[in-house]
């Protein structure tokens, strides 16, 4: 199998008819300023050594070592064997709050965002790990099943927003169900439900979810985001610009407030830990300390070519050219005067 480690790099290449274009426009210049200088029989008198061979001989140089320069740093590699590579680690659901309430800017730029923001950096720390993404209001979905594709999950992870599920409210329960039904009991994994919520309004029978989870050796850890005391949700139009807060059907401003007792209980009672969110500490990060002290489980193998580089074999003649036409000067010698001669250039 051949590939490009660095593809980007070939853009380069597109440099080429930009030294070839550019030459042409010099020598054009070139000999109309000599013309107007000087009569025609009078160019050789003035320029007795120039060999125009050797311009051509030394743009060739340079436009074929800038195109063996391109190839050396998109690096090809050559595939050389196929491995089987054992997959290890634990399985982990988040569980992400996007009801209305999550839009309050207790937390910068608001709850959602921060929350969003530590995923994705908790996602680009997993190595082996299989994450999942259930996102969850008045009902829950799965945004993201478990994958070790990183790069697809922080794609998914971008495109929540609160109209990501329609039906107000905040169902934990239900997420907490729905992970609970996602994750691959035969792999044998250690599996981790991290629910990131302000636990607001929740729904449903939360006891009972969290008993089923621990019933099959679930973990679940909780981060609340927001302020106990309460904030104004901020209602905003097409332009984001804040034109007022939500009310309630009295005309009173609705303040939505972080309830850190649920959270508590649900952490507790899940063998896990709760965290209060805030605008300066990551503890997603926390927790992902917590869980890289669990045991690895294997839990597939996967196949992944080995690649070579081959890089040298275009940098090495790159490097050679270039040498070669720093020591090539325009001045003319027989071999080239002969050529000149031949190919009618003087």
């Amino acid at each position: 199998m051949f590939r490009f480690a660095h593809p980007e790099y070939l853009y380069a290449l597109y440099v080429i008819p930009v030294i070839i274009i550019l030459f042409f426009f010099l020598v054009k210049n070139q000999k109309k300023n000599l013309k107007a200088f000087a009569n025609l029989s009078l160019h050789n008198v003035l320029l007795p050594k120039h060999s125009k061979v050797k311009s051509w001989i030394k743009l060739i140089l340079v436009t074929f070592s800038v195109f063996l320069l391109a190839i050396a740093a998109a690096n090809p590699q050559i595939g050389t064997r196929l491995e089987e590579v054992k997959q290890t680690g634990i399985d982990v659901f988040i569980l992400l709050d996007v009801s209305l309430s999550m839009s309050a800017e207790d937390i910068k730029p608001n709850r959602l965002e921060k929350a969003k923001y530590q995923i994705s950096n908790l996602i680009n720390k997993l190595r082996g790990d299989r994450v999942g993404l259930i996102i969850f209001s008045g009902d829950a979905y799965v945004q993201i099943p478990l994958t070790t594709d990183y790069s697809a999950a922080n794609l998914f992870l971008s495109a929540v927003d609160f109209k990501s599920v329609p039906q107000p409210g905040t169902a934990v329960a239900t997420a907490i169900n729905l992970a609970i039904r996602s994750f691959d009991y035969k792999a044998g994994t250690q599996k981790v439900i991290v629910v990131i919520t302000d636990g607001e309004d929740h729904e449903g029978d939360i006891t009972e979810a969290v008993n089923d989870a621990v019933a099959k050796d679930l973990k679940i850890f909780t981060i609340g985001l927001g302020s106990p005391d309460g904030v104004p949700i901020a209602i905003f139009n097409s332009q984001r610009q804040a034109i007022g807060f939500k009310k309630d059907k009295d005309g009173n401003t609705v303040l939505t407030k972080l309830n850190e007792s649920i959270l508590k209980e649900i952490a507790s009672n899940g063998n896990g830990k709760y965290y209060r969110g805030n605008n300066y500490e990551d503890y997603l990060d926390v927790i992902f300390k917590e869980l890289s002290s669990l045991e690895k489980t294997e839990y597939g193998t996967k196949k992944v070519t080995d690649y070579e580089d081959r890089f040298y074999y275009f940098l090495a003649p790159a490097i050679f050219l270039l040498i070669l036409e720093f020591f090539i000067s325009e001045s003319k010698s027989r071999l080239f005067t002969r050529l000149n001669r031949k190919l009618g250039l003087e």
